[in-house]
C-alpha cells in the first residue's frame, strides 16, 4: 500500500523555521533517527519511508504554498496513489497552538495551500492534518504572522506535537482516517 504525505511550506532557508512550514517540520520529525533522506526530485523533496509494510511517499513540495497543487497533483500521479491514500499536513490559524486535528475532508479554511491543492484535484475529498498555530496577530498582520519564526517559548510546544503528529501519520496509514480520527482528534 503506497501513501502521499505531504508537508506544506515553503522551499528556501527563509521559510525553514515559520509557522508556516510546520508541514515540512512534521516530515522531517517523522524520519529524524532512522535511514530515510529526503531527496530533491522533481516539484518537491522526496523521501520514501517504510512503516508496517506500508510505503509513504513524502512530499516537501518546492513549488510555494500557493501552487502546492501542482506538485501534489504530479506526485499522484506518477506514483499511482489514489485520493483516499493522501494526507496534507498544513498549519492552521484558527486552531490553538499545538492542536491537532485530522479530518477526511473539508474546505480549505481560507488557507492558500489548500486552496490550490483543491483546486487542481477538483475535490475537497482528501485527508489533511491541521497543525494549530494559534493568531496571536494583530488585525491585518495574518501573513507576518504565519511568515515569522517560533517564539522561543513556543519551541517545546511545537517540538512535543511534532511527535504527536507523526504518531497521527503512522495510524493514517494503517488504520485508515476514520479510525485515526477517533483515536487521535481531541488529543
Amino acid at each position: 500500500m503506497k501513501y502521499l504525505i505531504v508537508g506544506l511550506g515553503n522551499p528556501g532557508d527563509k521559510y525553514e523555521n515559520t509557522r508556516h512550514n510546520i508541514g515540512f517540520k512534521v516530515l522531517e520529525e517523522l524520519i529524524s533517527g532512522t535511514e530515510t533522506k529526503f531527496q530533491t526530485a522533481k516539484l518537491g523533496d522526496i523521501a520514501v519511508h517504510k512503516f508496517k509494510g506500508r510505503v509513504m511517499i513524502l512530499l516537501k513540495p518546492s513549488t510555494f504554498m500557493n501552487l502546492s497543487g501542482k506538485a501534489v497533483n504530479y506526485w499522484m500521479q506518477q506514483e499511482k496513489i489514489p485520493l483516499e491514500n493522501i494526507l496534507v499536513i498544513t498549519d492552521d490559524l484558527a486552531l490553538p497552538l499545538g492542536k491537532l486535528r485530522l479530518k477526511g475532508k473539508g474546505s480549505d479554511g481560507g488557507h492558500n495551500g489548500l486552496k490550490d491543492i483543491q483546486a487542481v484535484l477538483q475535490t475537497e475529498n482528501y485527508a489533511r492534518l491541521r497543525f494549530g498555530v494559534g493568531n496571536e496577530f494583530a488585525k491585518g498582520k495574518q501573513v507576518d504572522y504565519v511568515l515569522g519564526e517560533w517564539t522561543k517559548e513556543e519551541i517545546p510546544v511545537i517540538t512535543e506535537r511534532m511527535k504527536t503528529a507523526c504518531e497521527v501519520i503512522k495510524s493514517f496509514a494503517t488504520i485508515g482516517v476514520d479510525k485515526t480520527m477517533s483515536v487521535w482528534n481531541n488529543k
